[in-house]
């Protein structure tokens, strides 16, 4: 069997988090974007908030396999800021996101070696503040059942995703309440049998579409 094939993590809402070296102030804010489009709004808006601090360095990467990437020291010495901060979301295996520190110059200069720790670490603790979201292919399943049957199918399938790296859909209610599940393609077999067992054989999932799944991580 293919092993399926794994995606670069994302983070599910903008961390900020600041330290403080030698009297110079480093605070970091670090987005989620679905692209470069986004990155860029991300760091004007930061830019304009913070208008008056010596430098705002940025990083980011996007694309679903986090395929393209780009920094800027924005003033700091060539290499000091910007590459350091990319490297951090590289060596996390991040996509989607932009990170922008903020610096307000405290009088004391850190010297090269200096300005690349407290750019990574800022980028880094910001990091560990944040909720990341795992990239999963997912492959969309749906059961038709009866309304009076729709409570207890709906708590088998919620059992059933958080045991199986799944996800459950939005139900929709007709004639029939349609339960819809997103679930790793290699477990659909396993679905099937377990619906089967439930259900005396008549109720079984019908796969759909194939899509690309945020789910904690």
């Amino acid at each position: 069997m293919t092993a399926a094939r794994t995606y670069p993590t994302t983070i599910a809402a903008t961390v900020a988090h600041e330290i403080v070296i030698r009297k110079s102030r480093f605070i970091a804010h670090i987005s989620p974007v679905s692209s470069v489009e986004d990155a860029d709004a991300v760091i004007a808006d930061i830019r304009r908030r913070f208008w008056d601090a010596r430098h705002n360095c940025s990083a980011m990467v996007t694309g679903l396999l986090g395929d393209q990437a780009r920094s800027s020291d924005d003033g700091e010495p060539s290499g000091t800021a910007g590459i350091p901060m990319l490297e951090v979301l590289r060596r996390r295996e991040l996509t989607d996101l932009v990170a922008v520190v903020t610096r307000y110059f405290g009088g004391v200069k850190l010297g090269a070696g200096g300005l690349v720790r407290a750019y990574s670490s800022a980028v880094s603790e910001a990091l560990d503040l944040a909720t990341l979201l795992r990239r999963q292919s997912l492959t969309q399943v749906t059961i038709d059942v009866a309304h009076a049957d729709a409570g207890r199918y709906d708590n088998l399938l919620r059992d059933w995703v958080a045991r199986n790296d799944g996800t459950l859909g939005t139900p929709r209610y007709g004639a029939m309440a349609t339960l819809e599940a997103w679930v790793p393609a290699a477990e659909l077999g396993r679905l099937h049998d377990e619906l089967a067992a439930a259900s005396a054989g008549t109720v079984a999932p019908v796969s759909g579409a194939v899509r690309i799944v945020d789910v904690p991580a």
